[in-house]
């Protein structure tokens, strides 16, 4: 899939280095994926849930929430943020 705002997952690394390693690894998977629906996605990543018309990733053991928009039939993702556990519970995220 085509990732749109790498950037964003950029930043979040060089902000929670902790991180970094697990926000690649998930850069790399999505990048080579090609998925057409929500139970593929759910199988290549087994902790994505729906939220509305958003798509939750726990990256780092929960340490982080990528949250972003996936259209299938253009298989592009839109990185909407990259949340701490604590920025995500606020819910300043949802539309």
């Amino acid at each position: 899939m085509h990732i749109i705002t790498h950037r964003r997952i950029q930043n979040s690394a060089r902000e929670h280095p902790e991180c970094a390693v697990a926000l690649d690894h998930w850069y790399r998977i999505a990048k080579q994926a090609l998925v057409v629906n929500f139970h593929q996605l759910r199988a290549l990543f087994p902790g994505v849930d729906k939220v509305g018309d958003l798509y939750v990733f726990n990256i780092g053991g929960n340490k982080l929430r990528l949250i972003a928009a996936i259209h299938f039939n253009r298989q592009k993702i839109f990185v909407r943020a990259v949340l701490t556990h604590a920025e995500y519970d606020r819910g300043d995220w949802k539309p």
